[in-house]
């Protein structure tokens, strides 16, 4: 099971998911006011609560797989550290999230940006001077830079019709 679509103009994010799995990864971050941090991950981010011990622990979701445990803390770090955690999104939901972000907090978008790597990244720092990247694929033309330099590292797209690309040459 994986929350990635395929990237594209009419690519269509997979509703939130509410099941309980066992986390492969995910992410904690400490807050020293909890009840702003939901709020801006959740107004912003477009993450949503999936439970909650009041007070001390608040566990965040947007996609399966993208996880996030809000904790308790005296207090944060006074900048942002140099890593940043990621998460997938899809084109359509990337001006809105910065839309959203910038409401709730002038100052804590950077772009978006394009990659060379063919993504459109939206940087937040959030209210616990997490920085959190937002980042969504472009659709892959063969024909453009991004696909040169793909190809210049080794990265070539899978043939016509091969889902699966050539994972077994990479296993």
């Amino acid at each position: 099971m994986s929350p990635v679509l395929a990237p594209g103009p009419d690519a269509v994010p997979p509703e939130p998911f509410r099941g309980i799995y066992g986390m492969p990864a995910f992410v904690t971050i400490p807050t020293s006011d909890l009840a702003a941090s939901v709020d801006f991950w959740i107004r912003g981010l477009g993450f949503f609560e999936l439970f909650s011990i009041p007070g001390r622990l608040v566990h965040l979701r947007r996609w399966a797989f993208q996880d996030v445990l809000l904790v308790t803390a005296a207090s944060v770090p006074e900048q942002p550290p140099a890593m940043s955690f990621s998460f997938a999104g899809v084109l359509s939901q990337v001006d809105s999230l910065v839309e959203a972000c910038r409401a709730l907090r002038p100052n804590s978008v950077d772009g978006p940006r394009d990659t060379p790597w063919n993504t459109r990244d939206v940087e937040v720092i959030t209210p616990e001077n997490a920085r959190i990247v937002f980042t969504a694929a472009k659709p892959f033309d063969p024909a453009s830079q991004e696909a040169r330099n793909l190809a210049a590292i080794g990265i070539t797209p899978p043939p016509p019709g091969d889902r699966h690309g050539d994972n077994e040459e990479h296993a």
